[in-house]
């Protein structure tokens, strides 16, 4: 554990245990969303690929047109 994190506890510990409990359940639920982002990130990573490569490839066929909004065919 990290200086500071000892720091944070120590400080939780000197609140009344109520307190104590409704920052423990945060910081519980913050370490859950962040794994669950984590696992999503590392999920994704296969389809971003296959976009990547696809994307690739339409323009080395030259399948796609400038970024340029004002040059698209109408409809």
């Amino acid at each position: 554990m990290n200086k500071m994190l000892e720091r944070a506890f120590a400080e939780v510990a000197k609140l009344p245990e109520e307190q104590q409990e409704a920052i423990a359940r945060r910081i519980l639920k913050d370490v859950e969303a962040e794994r669950g982002w984590d696992e999503r990130f590392a999920k994704s990573q296969d389809k971003l690929g296959e976009l990547v490569r696809r994307a690739r490839e339409e323009a080395a066929r030259g399948d796609v047109l400038p970024h340029d909004p004002s040059n698209r065919p109408a409809g």
